[in-house]
Order: C-alpha cells, then sequence, then structure tokens
C-alpha cells in the first residue's frame, strides 16, 4: 500500500485496525501509536506494516495494538486525530488520555501487581517526554569531547574562554534544570498542575536558596573521609540540611508523588470558582518547604544510596555487572523499564563525577543495532525493498542517535529469531568490558557512533561495542531472522516464489504423473511500461509543487497537467489503493510493480467534490481501463494545481525506471519505461 498525503496514511491506518468503530481510544508515547481496540481480530497486521512510515506492528495483550513510527509519531498521530471519522472515536466518548488507557489495561491484565506496573509507568513517563532535549544535549557533549581529544580545548579547564564556556551552558542547561522538567511530566502525569510542581522544585534551586550556605545562621562541616560538605541553615528555628538540588531526579519524583493527593485533596475542599486561586498558593505553601526540610533529604539519600549499591557491585564484581546490564536492557527497553536505571546514571555523575552504567550499556545498544545490520544485508541480497527501508531508518537513527526503539519495534520484536542471536552480542560487548576493566563516562550521553568520544578508556569502549555489533549482525546473516515459513510468505508476497523451495510432489502408481501435478499457469510478462492515465504535458516531478513526490519518497515517476478530466488505469493489475475522495488509485501488476496515480496537488482538501470514483479496492483492471473523472474546472477554482502525478512507488526495488520522453502525452501513451 502507498500514500500521497500524510491524511492517507491516517486514513489507511485506522483502516487496516479496523476502522474508527473499532478504536476505543489513542494515544502514543516517543515512538508508537498505542491503540486501545474493541476487537483486536479484526486488525490486519500486513497491511498496516505496508503503510509508508510504519516501522512496525506490535499486537499486545487483549485489545491493545501498537503501531511503530518512529520520530514522526506525533505528526501521524495528529493527522489520524484530525480525521473526520475519529471524531466519535470510543463511541463518541472523548478520547482516553495516556494515563486512562494504561490504568484500563493494568486494571484488566495485570492483577495485584498493577501498582508495580503504576510506579514503573510513572518513572517512565516523567523522563519519555524529555528524550529530544536529552538526546540534543548529548550530541553537544560528543563535540565537545570530540574537540577535546583533537587538543583544541581543554573542557575540563577552570579558565576556559568564554566561548567554550558558553557551550558547556548549551547542554548543562538541560542536566541542571532536569528536576524542574521531571517534576513537570511527573505532575502531568498524575493529573496535577504541571506548573505548580515545576515551581515547588525550583524554589529549591533558586540562587536564594543556594545563598543560605553563606547565612550567619548556617553551620557546615567536612566529611574528612569524603571529602564532603554537609551545611545545615536555621529555618524558623528548624534545621535545614542544604543541598545541590541540581540535576537531582529523584527529588522530584518523591516530590510530585507528595503533592498528588494534597492537591487533589484541596480541589475537593475548595469550589471551582476559587480553586485557581487557592488551590496552587496553598500546594506552594505546603509543598515548599516539605521537600526543603524532608524530601529533599530524603531524595538526595535515595538517590546516593543506590549508586553506592551499583558502584559497590561494580567494584567488587566487574564482571559480572558487566554482564548483567547489557543482558537486561533488550528486556526492559520494551516495556519501558530502563528508564528508572537511566535515572541512576544521572545521580552517578551529579554524586561522583562519573558513570559506569552506560559503557556496558553501550554493548546491548550497538548489539541492537548489528542484528538490524545483519537484517539490511539479507533484506537487499533478498531485493525486500520495504525491510530494507525500515531496516535502514532503523539503523541510521541508532548509529547515529543511540535510539534503539526504531530497531526493536520495528523489526527484532516482530522476528523472535533475532533475540537469541542479540544477546549473544550483548554477552560478548559485556564479557569483554568487564574483562578490560570497565569502562566510564563524565556525561549523559546516548550510545552511539558520535558519543564514542566520551567513553574512558575509548580503546576497550571501541572493542567491545565493534564486538557486540559484528557478533549479533553475523549471527542473524547466516541464520537468518525469519524461519523458513517466514521467508517463504514474504518471497511470496513479492510474487517471487520462485527463490523459495517448493514442496515435492507425490505421485503414486496409482495416480497419473499428469494428474498428480497440474499443468502450471503460464507467468505472466514482464510489466516493462507505465502507461499515462491522462492527456496532457509532461512536468518532471520536482516542479510538480508536491515536496513528497519531489523528494523520491513515492518513487520515480512524472507529473502531468491534464487536458482531460478522464483517468485511465496505467497498467494490468489490482486496485490496492482507491481513494474514497477519488483523487488517489494505487495499482500493483501481476509481477510486483507498484504505481500510484495522484490527481492533483492537496486535492484531498476537496473531500471528493468534483471527483467521481469507477472503480472499488481490490478490482482488477487492464490497462485503459476508466478508474474515475475528475472536474478540472473545480479543482483549478479551489485554487489548486491539476497536475497528475504518476510514480513506481517500489521503483528502488527495480533495475530502474525512466520517464519515456518529454513534452505532450495522450493518454494510454507509453510515459515511464521499467527496466527487468
Amino acid at each position: 500500500m502507498t500514500s500521497a498525503t500524510t491524511r492517507e496514511r491516517a486514513e489507511a491506518i485506522i483502516a487496516a485496525v479496523g476502522g474508527p468503530s473499532n478504536v476505543t481510544s489513542l494515544t502514543h508515547c516517543a515512538t508508537r501509536l498505542r491503540f486501545e481496540l474493541q476487537d483486536a481480530s479484526k486488525v490486519d497486521v500486513a497491511t498496516v506494516e505496508q503503510v509508508p512510515g510504519v516501522l512496525g506492528a506490535v499486537p499486545q495483550s487483549g485489545d491493545r495494538f501498537q503501531v511503530v513510527i518512529g520520530g514522526a509519531v506525533q505528526t501521524v498521530f495528529s493527522d489520524i486525530m484530525a480525521l473526520p471519522s475519529m471524531a466519535g472515536v470510543g463511541g463518541g466518548k472523548r478520547p482516553q488520555t495516556d494515563a486512562e488507557v494504561k490504568a484500563a489495561a493494568r486494571a484488566k491484565g495485570r492483577g495485584r501487581f498493577s501498582w508495580l506496573d503504576g510506579v514503573f509507568e510513572y518513572l517512565s513517563d516523567s523522563f519519555r517526554p524529555l528524550l529530544g532535549v536529552l538526546l540534543g544535549a548529548s550530541l553537544i557533549i560528543a563535540f565537545a569531547a570530540v574537540l577535546d581529544a583533537l587538543g583544541v580545548v581543554d573542557f575540563r579547564a577552570d579558565d576556559k574562554p568564554a566561548t567554550w564556556v558558553f557551550v558547556d551552558a548549551m547542554w548543562r542547561a538541560v542536566f541542571y534544570f532536569l528536576p524542574i522538567m521531571v517534576a513537570y511530566n511527573a505532575a502531568k502525569k498524575l493529573n496535577v498542575d504541571p506548573w505548580v510542581g515545576a515551581t515547588v522544585m525550583a524554589a529549591v534551586m533558586t540562587p536564594d536558596f543556594m545563598a543560605l550556605t553563606n547565612a550567619a545562621s548556617t553551620v557546615c562541616t567536612t566529611n574528612d573521609t569524603l571529602g564532603t560538605t554537609s551545611c545545615v541553615a536555621d529555618i524558623f528555628g528548624l534545621p535545614m540540611q542544604l543541598n545541590e538540588y541540581g540535576g537531582q531526579v529523584f527529588v522530584p519524583l518523591i516530590m510530585v508523588a507528595v503533592l498528588a493527593p494534597l492537591y487533589r485533596g484541596l480541589k475537593r475542599i475548595f469550589p471551582e470558582n476559587v480553586q485557581m486561586v487557592f488551590v496552587p498558593f496553598l500546594s506552594m505553601l505546603v509543598m515548599i518547604p516539605v521537600t526543603a526540610f524532608l524530601l529533599g533529604p530524603l531524595g538526595v539519600w535515595l538517590g546516593s544510596g543506590l549508586g553506592d549499591g551499583l558502584a559497590w557491585l561494580n567494584g567488587n564484581a566487574p564482571l559480572v555487572f558487566a554482564i548483567v546490564i547489557p543482558l537486561l536492557y533488550p528486556f526492559l527497553v520494551p516495556l519501558g523499564l530502563h528508564w528508572p536505571l537511566n535515572a541512576l546514571m544521572l545521580v552517578n555523575l551529579n554524586t561522583l563525577g562519573y558513570d559506569f552504567i552506560q559503557g556496558p550499556m553501550g554493548a546491548w545498544n550497538f548489539a541492537c543495532f548489528g542484528a538490524t545490520a545483519g537484517v539490511l544485508v539479507l533484506s537487499i541480497r533478498d531485493k525486500d525493498a520495504q525491510m530494507r527501508q525500515t531496516a535502514t531508518g532503523a539503523l541510521a537513527a541508532g548509529l547515529l542517535g543511540g535510539i534503539s526503539e526504531p530497531s526493536l519495534y520495528g523489526i527484532h520484536l516482530r522476528f523472535k529469531r533475532i533475540y537469541p542471536r542479540m544477546l549473544v552480542g550483548c554477552l560478548v560487548g559485556g564479557l569483554l568490558i568487564g574483562l578490560m576493566g570497565g569502562v566510564d563516562t563524565q556525561a549523559f550521553a546516548f550510545t552511539s557512533l558520535l558519543t564514542i568520544p566520551v567513553f574512558d578508556p575509548i580503546p576497550v569502549y571501541v572493542i567491545a561495542i565493534t564486538a557486540a555489533f559484528v557478533v549479533s549482525m553475523v549471527l542473524v546473516i547466516i541464520s537468518d531472522y525469519r524461519t523458513p515459513e517466514q521467508r517463504a510468505e514474504a518471497l511470496a508476497a513479492r510474487g517471487d516464489l520462485a527463490q523459495a523451495p517448493a514442496p515435492a510432489a507425490t505421485v503414486t502408481e496409482a495416480t497419473p504423473a499428469a494428474e498428480a501435478t497440474p499443468a502450471a499457469e503460464e507467468p505472466a510478462a514482464p510489466t516493462t511500461a507505465v502507461l499515462a492515465p491522462v492527456s496532457g504535458e509532461t512536468v518532471a516531478l520536482e516542479e510538480a509543487g508536491d515536496p513528497v513526490f519531489a523528494s523520491g519518497a513515492l518513487g520515480a515517476g512524472l507529473g502531468i497537467v491534464p487536458t482531460d478530466g478522464t483517468i485511465l488505469a496505467p497498467v494490468t493489475g489490482e486496485l490496492v489503493t482507491v481513494a474514497d475522495t477519488g483523487h488517489a488509485f494505487g495499482l500493483r501488476t501481476d509481477d510486483g510493480v507498484e504505481v500510484l496515480v495522484h490527481v492533483g496537488v492537496d486535492t484531498v482538501r476537496l473531500g471528493g467534490e468534483g471527483f467521481t470514483v469507477d472503480v472499488s479496492r481490490g478490482q482488477r483492471v487492464t490497462a485503459g481501463d476508466r478508474l474515475g473523472t475528475v472536474d478540472l474546472v473545480s479543482v483549478q477554482a479551489a485554487g489548486l494545481p491539476t497536475t497528475t502525478l504518476v510514480t513506481v512507488t517500489n521503483s528502488q526495488s527495480l533495475p530502474g525506471v525512466t520517464a519515456h520522453g518529454g513534452g505532450t502525452v495522450r493518454a494510454g501513451d507509453v510515459l515511464l519505461d521499467i527496466e527487468r
């Protein structure tokens, strides 16, 4: 299935999951659309995965279903929710929030352990929205580390030039103010005014609060063993332990968990017309002192204690630690349970000045990317254009951004043979890190190729992640990521069964050979040309006015400025897409050539006005059959171009697609030549 507009992509996804009436609710996270369905058996998984821009589909327990999109998930979600057919999603009720959907799922399927799931979701949802800025800061750190390694500037020096102090501020801003960001997300997760949560956390990070260490009534003591200084201020006659809260993550998480019941209780006490004044006021009046006196020191102690515990394991059993971390992550990430470990990394950086978790974690990430690379190699070998595109995007996101979700959800969780091979890569990488003395880093960094310079020692880290990558990749290439049945199905779907092993025919004496094996059908002649669906003047895709077609994302082809409104089939085959609005038709020939005819630019906005459709999806047509008509005057009156775009959407899997001359064409003339 192909799609020319974002609206058509949204429509295609909804149709494949059973239509709007089958959707109870829809939410999204960083990379996935999360559906709660009336009946999950209505989902056509294969069709979902064929929608352009979809990296994969993940059926879940009950009637839940996830569609993996990647970084464009917010756009796709917005496009779906903007569909008129989705206005009554859930039987006319409003769409459920992400928290409501997850709460319902826990109530249905997780029994007495739902509270634990809720804790992990609270942690996960408090960090997940920060993925973008954390990645951005990570890449700035990587840039700084490269310059430091090349001797351009010493980023550890106290007397750096102002330029490089400013560069430091660009990434330190994220980590210093991380408690405020986490407090905002955590409060939002618990249905508390997020600005109240952010304000409470900001109060203990102001210059005024930090200046309390210099107050006359403040007493500071130094721990000679640890080399640390502890200060206690006299506030209202009570002792308040002063801490540096920049970069702390457990403090806001604990604070918001206490704030939530207080906030909801206050809302029950005060009438709605005065809640805006008194609920935030009293929440701040109570929670700022409680945080400063009690929850802040408690959060610092908790984070330091967990970090010290892992540090003890890393110091006393480094080999075990280095192996366990990369073997845990492949199971934590799909469940969203890896964020607590990420929080501990930040605690380590804040308290120890370095982190020892990210190095072994890199072994897992690169084992994951290596498995994806193995899938990419096989997809190129098998000329599987769909999987090649999926694997290429996932591998780019991994190697350049350090993000594993596109690989996991787009490929690995769909093909269960990958996981055992990937785990071997994790084991090898972790083992090497442990045997060679471990890897530390002084910055929070997504483990990608760009962030290699932030790890120390670099040679140990490079050897470990290279081994993890290569082992996983080679094992996937040698043993394939699909079962023999899955590979045969994939080849059949592409009309390529000749490459698949044919089942042996059994001939007995009682059954003549001619009767046992019926004569093979005459193979279809290869498609070597695409005909013009309309008459008019040809133009290059780059000049047609649609950036998506111009980019080549929908394949090679041409545009035609039509002089007639009759739309003819450009090839013989099956109609796999027929837009209800009549402006787009997708055809697939018997030998697998996929052709898209898109009438006009942005004409989906007309909602079918001026268009008639004479065919239906699934119908077989012959080249030259009428597909429909368009009133060109009506389209022009709406201020939209009438240029009809014709592309071979799977042109990347073909030897070549070239324009058959230019200038004026008549409907039925050869428009594109296809090399076979």
